[in-house]
């Protein structure tokens, strides 16, 4: 059942305040105003103290981590990413496909560009992929790493012995479906997808919203990327701590300790990893779970 409903939502919609800060190329500083119109990410920076960088996930708004950010807000300088085509922001004009990889590049340019020294990244879903990329490519720009209900090669939610090749056909057949939909399909698609990964009914209508804002090829291209992404080779050079934070729900008709040895197996060549399952929740754990979901993280900041 977990399968069969993680990846019905991979199928459409896999995922605060007005002042935007453009990780604009080749600049020394961001801007504070404006409308992002060729990047890869916009940041909205607030609070004070160490450095904390969200992500959201495919079709996701950083509106997601409200919650978090009003835990850590008073002790933390919080960088809410917004990635380009998803929750209305405009697209990336020519992306050629990737998504995650390319927002991963970005946001290892925007530490790089503001002198941030070793902040702690958060990412969820698709944001939780780039997290790796960062920690795995970039692990000198990251201290820890904190990644929420993510799997570093997605595919192995259906098949444990998929390979990046085998998973190309359906990640095609998957792209290509997602972008001949009609809009009334589109729009019934994400309200059966966001049904499937948000359990709290109250916050479905805003995943919703954002989700049919979001630009279709960009979340059809991400969709693709995620499926044939394998960061298993990659996730091994990963320098920081990472916490692991995963949901777990009796819905999904999976035994939780079947849950728990698929995350493990798939992190195993991470040096210093460590897990935190929160049951009663969906694929948002952190909006069905919210207290949980942050003391966990505070937890994990604290060590």
């Amino acid at each position: 059942m977990r399968i069969r409903m993680i990846l019905a939502a991979l199928g459409t919609v896999l995922s605060m305040v007005p002042t935007l800060a453009l990780a604009a190329p080749g600049g020394s500083t961001p801007l504070l105003s404006g409308e992002v119109t060729q990047d890869r990410i916009s940041v909205v920076v607030e609070g004070t103290g160490a450095d904390v960088i969200l992500i959201p996930g495919l079709a996701s708004s950083r509106e997601i981590w409200a919650g978090l950010v009003s835990k850590l807000r008073q002790n933390h300088r919080l960088h809410l990413v917004q990635i380009a085509g998803f929750a209305g922001l405009p697209p990336v004009p020519d992306q050629e496909g990737a998504v995650a990889a390319p927002t991963a590049d970005a946001i290892a340019a925007y530490i790089q560009r503001q002198r941030i020294e070793a902040p702690v990244i958060i990412g969820h879903s698709l944001g939780g992929e780039v997290a790796l990329m960062l920690g795995a490519r970039h692990p000198d720009r990251v201290g820890k790493l904190i990644v929420v209900d993510a799997l570093p090669f997605y595919t192995l939610l259906f098949d444990p012995s998929a390979t990046s090749e085998t998973a190309t056909p359906q990640a095609a057949r998957m792209r290509d479906a997602m972008l001949m939909a009609s809009p009334e399909q589109n729009e019934a698609m994400q309200h059966a997808s966001i049904a499937r990964l948000a359990k709290t009914e109250t916050h479905r209508p805003s995943l919703v919203g954002a989700a049919i804002k979001s630009d279709r090829e960009t979340v059809a291209n991400a969709v693709y990327e995620l499926m044939t992404t394998d960061l298993r080779p990659e996730i091994g050079r990963i320098k920081a701590p990472v916490e692991v934070i995963y949901a777990y729900d009796e819905l999904y008709a999976v035994p939780a300790v079947n849950v728990d040895a698929m995350y493990r197996s798939a992190y195993v060549s991470i040096p210093d990893v460590s897990f935190s399952r929160i049951d009663g929740s969906f694929h948002f754990v952190m909006l069905d779970q919210p207290e949980r979901f942050s003391s966990a993280v505070m937890k994990f900041l604290a060590e």
